[in-house]
């Protein structure tokens, strides 16, 4: 009883030693570690750089891989600076007969454009197994006999590792790959109408793979492609048809970072794919960060590449950055933190819950959670809640380059198709989905109903009443005010369906939504949408799955209606029209067309704009090209949305960057203030062991003293 009562009396004291709190979700023996904190809802599909194109999934190839350029962390507007490359390379423009012309040529004269790329020397690859060597110079892991995986289940299996410098060569390698009939690059579509003989590069490794032995792998060195060589180690030339300023872009994203030979040669070997050993569950690469476990039903982790060849913080930004403190760091060595655990957290509210806590080190505000965090002044500025402040929580906000919307499958014989009937349905659902009402429900005012593919910001882009979708909108009282729900109707029985039946069969007309969603935010927000429809007696069915099976039913066409967002890869008005290239479909032509919108004219007018100069002549041809999507509604235009950021006084080096995706490397912890302020605010309640413990002496006492009056009788 005497130790009982000591423990009890001690449990305060314990709880007061500088240990973690009780309620951490981490291991004791990352307390006050340089560490980040996040999580992630999904597990991404792809983190081959080649397949890559989510958002979920470049939070990680964007730390791993190191393309030729990037974007200046701190400068606005967005301004590409080298990454991998030594410069930002420049365009030699080339006629018909390949000569030489003027940097200000005519894109019409322009037959070719050549940019050579210098890498810088020096840099080296993670270490990884696929380098591993024998004293004799031999790969240890390139020729693996099934029994040797007997034992083999995740990468650290493997006890050897190498590394070897990253070379030009490596570059070219991954741009053959984007056409690797295996592969299926995203962007191989929109590619192969620049990229100097990538389009009949694919049917020569397709050609190939056929003749391959089975087990056998495609040796991708023994197929020159024209439209990309090596001119010497650190050096490499890529060939576009025409002129293509937006390639440089491209140069700054995953698609055209390196992967080294030896990885596909390692992870192409029989038996790997069966144990997720690949690049897409582990990733190769030179950049400051590498991925050492992937368990997506737990947790993702990436750690400091002991290879990183070193880079610093910038030294210098915009106006009000030396103030708002992001040029301390100026000119230190790069990265900062050295370890990144992504957590699964596929609801809100727990992540909320863990957020205040200071178990995650940022946040992003759920509708939930709005009131909570964030007040609106009379003025419309937004700041944090008195309880935010307290914690030394701040708020940063900035306009998206994104587009949130509801896209039609112009393949789909019933809302597909470009006849009058089929657009006027289209645009009928397109005026009855009232996002002003969504915007105010579902994200406390944060966004801005889209009027086409174009957010503001964006070069073609025009405000007021010029920037208007007059199939959905008239200009009143100096703002958009959406159509009535009587012109709705109209359009509805104009395109064969009064009162939302057939007018031919009399049968009510049933509409097929697929999406994902799995919260209880995103309940409200399905039964809102089938409201939307109901208003012009439509009836839905909502089809939700995840993610990946998602993909799947996009990629072949099998989605009717379907929601869909997109995230600027780079600001400039042809990353948004390309997605309604008929080129770049998505169905037959795996590119990012989702809808698989298909209409000449605005093919011919995309071809137009995309290589131009931004400019009146270029504004001209996207006013029309955009004229012609707002009338046939391929897309339910949606909204762009407002990003809101909390962040604990902790973790520094934060500026809303919407291009870059390699910002891990900036951002410093204060990991010693982020242990003190976590005790503070998860201290352990300790009353019910106290009241257990009285409880239990009381429980204990009575059979004490009748045991003592026994053990003095038997003495007696």
């Amino acid at each position: 009883m005497r130790l009982s009562l000591l423990f009890f009396l001690l449990l305060p004291l314990l709880s007061a030693c500088g240990a973690p709190p009780w309620n951490s979700p981490y291991p004791t023996a990352e307390e006050g570690k340089n560490i980040t904190y996040a999580s992630f809802a999904e597990r991404p599909k792809h983190l081959d750089p080649a397949q890559s194109y989510s958002s979920n999934e470049i939070t990680f190839t964007g730390q791993i891989y190191e393309p030729p350029l990037q974007y200046h962390y701190l400068k606005r507007p967005y301004t590409l600076i080298p990454l991998a490359a030594a410069e930002l390379p420049r365009p030699l423009f080339l006629d018909a007969q390949g000569k030489p012309l003027a940097a200000n040529a005519a894109p019409e004269k322009i037959a070719f454009s050549v940019y050579e790329i210098h890498i810088k020397p020096g840099m080296r690859y993670q270490p990884h197994p696929a380098f591993a060597r024998d004293a004799q110079g031999k790969f240890l892991y390139h020729h693996l006999a099934p029994t040797d995986l007997d034992r083999i289940n995740k990468l650290a299996d493997f006890r050897q590792v190498g590394t070897r410098e990253l070379v030009a060569a490596d570059y070219v390698h991954q741009i053959k790959r984007l056409a690797h009939p295996k592969l299926n690059s995203p962007i191989f579509g929109l590619m192969s109408e620049y990229i100097v003989g990538l389009k009949e590069y694919t049917k020569t490794l397709a050609r190939a793979q056929k003749c391959l032995a089975p087990g056998s792998q495609l040796d991708l060195e023994r197929y020159p492609l024209a439209g990309a060589e090596v001119v010497d180690r650190h050096t490499y030339r890529v060939k576009l048809k025409g002129k293509y300023p937006q390639f440089l872009y491209w140069l700054a994203m995953p698609f055209f970072a390196p992967v080294p030979p030896e990885a596909d040669l390692f992870y192409g070997q029989p038996g790997m794919a069966e144990k997720n050993l690949t690049l897409d569950w582990y990733p190769v690469g030179t950049g400051p960060y590498m991925l050492t476990e992937n368990d997506p039903n737990r947790k993702m982790v990436l750690e400091r590449n002991p290879n990183f060849h070193g880079e610093t913080y910038p030294a210098e930004g915009e106006p009000g950055d030396m103030a708002a403190g992001l040029l301390k760091d100026a000119g230190k060595p790069l990265p900062f933190i050295d370890k990144a655990v992504f957590s699964l957290e596929k609801e809100s509210i727990p992540y909320w819950n863990k957020f205040l806590q200071g178990y995650y080190d940022a946040s992003g505000i759920s509708s939930d959670s709005f009131d909570q965090a964030v007040r609106v002044a009379t003025q419309g500025e937004a700041d944090v809640t008195d309880m935010m402040k307290e914690k030394g929580i701040r708020l940063q906000t900035t306009v998206t380059a994104t587009n949130y919307y509801y896209g039609f499958n112009m393949l789909d014989p019933v809302v597909g198709g470009y006849s009058e009937q089929a657009r006027k349905l289209r645009q009928a659902i397109s005026l009855v989905i009232d996002y002003e009402e969504f915007i105010s429900i579902f994200a406390n005012g944060r966004g801005i109903p889209a009027q086409g593919p174009l957010p503001p910001g964006i070069f073609g882009a025009h405000e007021g009443a010029a920037g208007i979708n007059p199939y959905v909108y008239d200009w009143a009282d100096g703002k958009p005010k959406r159509k009535s729900l009587e012109q709705a109707k109209k359009l509805l029985a104009e395109a064969g369906y009064p009162d939302g039946r057939d007018e031919k069969t009399g049968k009510p007309l049933l509409l097929y939504l697929d999406l994902t969603a799995s919260g209880p935010d995103d309940k409200a927000r399905l039964d809102w949408v089938r409201k939307q429809f109901q208003k012009i007696d439509l009836q839905l069915v909502v089809r939700n799955t995840d993610y990946n099976r998602f993909q799947d039913k996009i990629r072949k066409g099998n989605a009717q209606i379907f929601h869909w967002g997109w995230n600027a890869d780079y600001p400039d008005p042809e990353n948004f029209l390309f997605l309604l290239y008929g080129p770049n479909a998505r169905v037959g032509k795996e590119g990012e067309n989702s809808a698989n919108y298909e209409n000449p004219e605005f093919d011919r007018l995309f071809e137009r704009m995309k290589n131009m100069d931004n400019g009146p002549e270029r504004q001209k041809i996207i006013d029309e090209a955009v004229a012609i999507a707002r009338r046939d509604a391929p897309w339910i235009w949606g909204f762009h949305p407002k990003q809101y950021g909390l962040f604990h006084a902790w973790y520094q080096n934060v500026k809303p960057n919407l291009m870059a995706n390699n910002g891990l490397k900036y951002a410093r912890v204060d990991s010693a203030m982020r242990a003190r302020l976590r005790r503070e605010w998860n201290p352990p309640v300790l009353w019910p062991l106290g009241l257990f413990g009285l409880a239990l002496v009381a429980a204990l006492l009575p059979a004490i003293v009748v045991y003592r009056r026994k053990e003095r009788q038997a003495a007696i």
